[in-house]
């Protein structure tokens, strides 16, 4: 210290201090009572936003009475220099943290409102993350006074030998940045791959694609493999899909009654059972002379993949109870055996096994 620390010193410093709280306490609750707002608004950003700002804005107070309570005190120049560094240092802590939580936030905001962008892959909102974070880094070691310029330099040397460490890693990385980018799988669709694996993708991070299967179990896929492998997509170009149900009724059937029938049962089904598509027209189409019955193919619609079972399931139900009703015969399948009459060959016995005599 310059001088001895007196009253005259101590009482704007507390002033200062106190000034910095009591800002940081009614900044706090302006910002709550505009979260409160911004809740009712359709866009999410403006809750991303105001969060970010109750976080950083009562610490900016908090540490602009510090430094007001620090410049009232008899410090000598270096201890002054120290104490603005470290408050300094610490506002750009919060401000960077704040702001990759609110650009990471927004790009999750953005990818959620629009059709055909990842609405939950982490990928994006990570790297974003990870890129502010270094940013704010950087600044906080210029700040410092730490040059920076060979610290790139090293990182752009040793980042070659990590590359070439890393490369399956890499590899997966841009692999799911070239899923995303080329909106060909999205978090939600159901996928099928030609291995076998199928289910609704529910992740797509830096290095695998998480797909949930019908039974709950959860398969992990390296971006890698499922950016090389042959996939089906289920809900692309759009969600609703036709499936189709293989049906034969009997020879002596009068096939326009059947076809008026089954087409009310397809209507029916239709629009009395969740998942379908009530606006999907029924098709039933006559296709093959079999050995005991002429074959059909009845058309139906369902929301997306994974409908498809409860609205066959239905469909059959009905189907058949109402065939039962009309007297309409769906045939057994049936196979005439001839038997000829005449001496029968007994294939010659090994040696030592006794032998039948022929009838």
């Amino acid at each position: 210290m310059t001088e001895d620390l007196t009253v005259d010193h101590l009482v704007p410093a507390g002033i200062a201090l106190a000034a910095g709280l009591l800002g940081a306490f009614l900044l706090r609750m302006l910002l709550r009572w505009l979260g409160r707002h911004a809740e009712r608004t359709r866009w999410s950003g403006d809750d991303v936003i105001v969060d970010a700002l109750r976080t950083v804005v009562p610490w900016a107070a908090v540490t602009g009475g510090a430094a007001g309570a620090a410049a009232a005190l008899p410090l000598t120049r270096t201890v002054q220099h120290n104490v603005n560094q470290v408050l300094t240092v610490l506002l750009i802590f919060v401000v960077t943290v704040s702001a990759a939580r609110v650009i990471a936030g927004l790009v999750r905001t953005v990818t959620t409102s629009r059709s055909g962008v990842a609405g939950s892959a982490t990928i994006f909102v990570n790297i974003t993350r990870v890129l502010v974070l270094a940013i704010g880094f950087l600044v906080v070691l210029q700040t410092l006074g730490i040059s920076i310029a060979p610290m790139l330099t090293a990182l752009g040397v040793g980042g070659l030998a990590v590359a070439l460490a890393l490369q399956d890693t890499l590899a997966n990385l841009f692999a799911g940045i070239h899923i995303l980018a080329s909106k060909t799988v999205q978090p939600g669709d159901y996928i099928r791959l030609s291995s076998g694996e199928e289910g609704y993708v529910e992740d797509i991070n830096w290095r695998q694609t998480t797909v949930r299967a019908l039974s709950n179990n959860l398969v992990v896929i390296p971006n890698g493999q499922l950016a090389k492998t042959n996939m089906t997509n289920f809900m692309r170009p759009e969600q609703k899909l036709t499936i189709l149900v293989q049906a034969g009724v009997a020879y002596d059937s009068d096939l326009e009654h059947v076809e008026r029938v089954t087409i009310e049962v397809v209507a029916e089904v239709m629009t009395e059972i969740t998942g379908a598509v009530p606006e999907h027209e029924p098709a039933v189409r006559f296709h093959t002379f079999g050995d005991s019955r002429i074959g059909f193919t009845v058309i139906l619609g369902v929301g997306e993949f994974s409908d498809q079972y409860r609205i066959k399931h239905e469909f059959i139900k009905r189907l058949h109870r109402r065939y039962r009703e009309e007297g309409i015969r769906i045939p057994a399948p049936a196979r005439t055996v001839a038997l000829q009459q005449g001496s029968v060959v007994i294939p010659q016995q090994r040696a030592g096994e006794d032998t039948v005599p022929s009838a």
